[in-house]
């Protein structure tokens, strides 16, 4: 997986989050199947670094530790600490790493003679596989299952989320949007609604769907049947421009040995890479080529 992906996904997550409504219904989905318990105003935003001090006196070592999105939330008036993981991949250890989150403030309330609340987590998976990883931490014997404590780890999943148990608009709009990218199905995405420009760029970067901003209509909000045309044409362009493309690397690869007998595989590759532009400029130069440094010079 790329780093780059990875991050822009990670971030795009916290930016969604940050906003208290998307954070409370997110949550009311994870643990009340969509019943809104939790409202977006009785929210607390929550350091997210957990860095607590362990082994002796004399010499402790700090551990660090930072969550994703971290909110005290006050449910019929008693309060809960929620913390969200968001994860693009499989992780088999999740379950272990949401332990040391939660027991890490839990740590932290004690150690600073705070009152202690509750700390309930979720994962918020947007990968486009099933989740297989494990959501309890181990197989408990039956006869020990009253003496082991165990630890539950709740998922959920963006590519099958039920988007009808949501009331936020953007947490909505994200969750629809992603799913047809998933599906690869753009013609129901092409309806004549108004949606906020932000929330269709958060799916694309979810689903790793290669649309960039210039590709859409400009404003805060697009036509969605508009968007998808001008996306359609794009993509048309683009396939247009391969095959010029790819026209003109064959012609002149078959030039190219003629001239100079043979043609090496670095310089083949470099020509299948090489853009439109170069390729015609070396077209117009092609009777001037006595050898592959003359080539090289030209479309580098």
């Amino acid at each position: 997986m790329c780093i780059k992906e990875r991050n822009a996904s990670d971030s795009t997550c916290k930016k969604l989050l940050r906003d208290k409504g998307c954070f409370a219904d997110l949550c009311n989905y994870a643990f009340f199947q969509g019943r809104q318990v939790i409202q977006p105003e009785e929210l607390v935003s929550r350091e997210n670094d957990l860095s607590t001090l362990i082994g002796k006196v004399d010499k402790p070592t700090e551990i660090k530790r930072y969550r994703d999105v971290v909110r005290k939330a006050s449910i019929h008036g008693e309060y809960v600490i929620i913390g969200v993981e968001h994860q693009r991949t499989f992780d088999e250890k999740m379950i272990f790493r949401i332990l040391n989150y939660d027991a890490t403030i839990y740590i932290n309330q004690v150690e600073s003679k705070q009152e202690v609340y509750p700390v309930g987590s979720f994962v918020f998976y947007t990968g486009d596989k099933e989740w297989k990883s494990p959501e309890t931490l181990k197989s408990i014997p039956p006869e020990m299952e009253p003496y082991i404590n165990d630890w539950r780890l709740p998922v959920v999943e963006l590519k099958t989320m039920d988007a009808r148990k949501l009331t936020n608009q953007r947490l909505k709009e994200v969750v629809e949007i992603s799913q047809s990218m998933f599906a690869g199905n753009y013609d129901d995405l092409r309806n004549n609604r108004k949606i906020e420009t932000e929330s269709f760029m958060m799916a694309a970067t979810f689903t790793r769907t290669k649309i960039k901003r210039e590709d859409l209509p400009e404003g805060d909000e697009i036509n969605m049947c508009e968007a998808m045309d001008r996306l359609f044409q794009r993509f048309e362009n683009q396939g247009i421009e391969k095959g010029k493309r790819e026209e003109k690397q064959n012609t002149l690869k078959e030039q190219l040995k003629v001239k100079l007998g043979t043609l090496s595989r670095p310089l083949e590759k470099q020509l299948t890479n090489t853009s439109l532009e170069k390729l015609n400029e070396l077209t117009l130069n092609i009777f001037n080529v006595t050898s592959e440094e003359d080539v090289l010079r030209i479309i580098n």
